[in-house]
């Protein structure tokens, strides 16, 4: 099977599973690979956050499979989500697994494609639009900026957090699956170090028509998001880019 063609054919008698992602929200923003494999799949295992609007436009004859997650409920384990996957690709069948964002950035899609070649399941991956850039840039929020900032940290809002780092950075910092836990963030920064003036945006549901976004400095970012009420699914920017391009005037709701 030719990479530049993961919905293409194959001799072997074995299925594949293509790893698709879907990007940050809006069912336009996938790309042309990632859509061509999915209108070719014989399975589809989604998650929660991929494109769903898409899957109605599949033939009755497709099986989907809904193993979506939300923050700290994962009613399908992930060992079973592998299982599931090798299982259908061994039955012959052309498996794609539709992710949000990217695959490859805090979407497991290393563990699942690792699962596929201990296997022996044909595995590919098709890169996605990741929330963690598409996110801001739908807030208006460059996550680097000449003059600004030369860098950008990713990080999940899930793991133990590495404060002095992160105060020392002094780039962008991008939090994804950080809503639950933003006091607490917003705080250890304050006393490691970081500035309470440093500007955060926060941007719910980027992509699509229940966006929203609030900002405000490090030390009252928390109030706003609860006087608000946003919650998850959201990516939170913290640093001076969130200044550059200042608020959105084009409907979407913006609190300073």
């Amino acid at each position: 099977m030719s990479n530049n063609d993961p919905a293409g054919q194959t001799d072997s008698p074995i299925g594949r599973v293509v790893l698709v992602g879907g990007g940050p929200g809006a069912e336009d923003l996938i790309t042309v690979r990632g859509l061509r494999a999915l209108e070719q799949a014989d399975v589809v295992v989604a998650d929660r956050l991929a494109p769903l609007g898409l899957l109605r436009d599949l033939g009755p004859e497709v099986e989907i499979v809904d193993v979506g997650k939300t923050p700290h409920h994962h009613p399908v384990p992930q060992d079973e989500i592998n299982a599931l996957l090798v299982q259908r690709a061994k039955k012959g069948k052309f498996v794609v697994r539709l992710k949000g964002g990217d695959p490859f950035v805090l979407g497991r899609g290393g563990e699942e494609v690792l699962a596929c070649r201990m296997a022996g399941v044909p595995v590919e991956v098709v890169p996605g639009v990741t929330s963690a850039f598409a996110g801001p840039a739908a807030g208006d929020v460059p996550v680097t900026h000449r003059g600004v900032s030369r860098g950008v940290l990713v990080i999940s809002g899930h793991d133990a957090l590495d404060v002095p780092s992160l105060v020392e950075w002094q780039h962008t910092i991008v939090v994804l699956m950080g809503m639950r836990r933003l006091r607490e963030l917003s705080a250890g920064l304050i006393r490691g170090g970081k500035a309470a003036d440093t500007p955060v945006t926060v941007v719910q549901s980027a992509w699509t028509t229940e966006q929203r976004q609030v900002s405000a400095s490090l030390e009252r970012i928390a109030d706003r998001v609860d006087t608000e009420g946003l919650g998850n699914p959201a990516v939170i920017v913290i640093g001076d880019v969130t200044r550059v391009l200042g608020d959105r005037r084009d409907g979407h709701e913006s609190v300073e």
